[in-house]
């Protein structure tokens, strides 16, 4: 493949998926600080502080992804590269950068709930895990690998991209590479 297909990131999702994670960081104080109007509603925990931690966890959570789409809004890079060397990934949290053509077995969707996720199986996973560039980010990768058994995975929720044609672009992508590392 000769020519470089750069997708760049989405500001308007990503300033959506901030301002969700804001709205639920509200929402986690709100229940941190008022468990007991929870008790009868929620998921039949009748508990106060199990109620509280679970308001605290949630503020911690939504604080990080809010915090990691703040940064994301003024990410210059783009958002995914596909070139002859490989994917370039820039998507998400756990993107590593250059995966390699060489090295992906195999490429696959996923769906949880209403998000969908490209999975990239690679011969040598241990090889990007090595690539982490912090211990939260080697903790994502870790956790992919375990319950996908790949620590590689493409969203377009962060990208000015459909999801279909993204799956569909990068599977003829690495069947084209395929053909001509033959």
């Amino acid at each position: 493949m000769k020519n470089r297909i750069e997708i760049p990131l989405s500001k308007k999702k990503i300033a959506l998926l901030a301002l969700g994670s804001i709205a639920f960081v509200i929402g986690g104080t709100w229940i941190a600080t008022n468990p007991e109007s929870f008790i009868p509603s929620i998921f039949e925990i009748t508990d106060p502080e199990l109620i509280r931690i679970i308001g605290i966890a949630g503020i911690i959570f939504f604080a990080l992804t809010g915090i990691y789409g703040i940064y994301k809004l003024f990410d210059k890079k783009v958002g995914l590269i596909i070139d002859s060397n490989g994917i370039i990934d820039n998507s998400n949290a756990s993107s590593i950068g250059l995966i390699e053509w060489r090295d992906i077995s195999e490429i696959r969707t996923k769906q949880v709930v209403s998000t969908k996720f490209i999975l990239i199986d690679v011969i040598n996973p241990e090889k990007y895990l090595a690539k982490a560039k912090n211990r939260l980010q080697a903790n994502l990768m870790k956790a992919n690998m375990n319950v996908y058994k790949t620590p590689l995975s493409i969203t377009s929720n962060t990208l000015k991209y459909n999801f279909e044609e993204l799956e569909k672009l990068v599977q003829i992508e690495l069947e084209r590479h395929k053909k001509t590392s033959l």
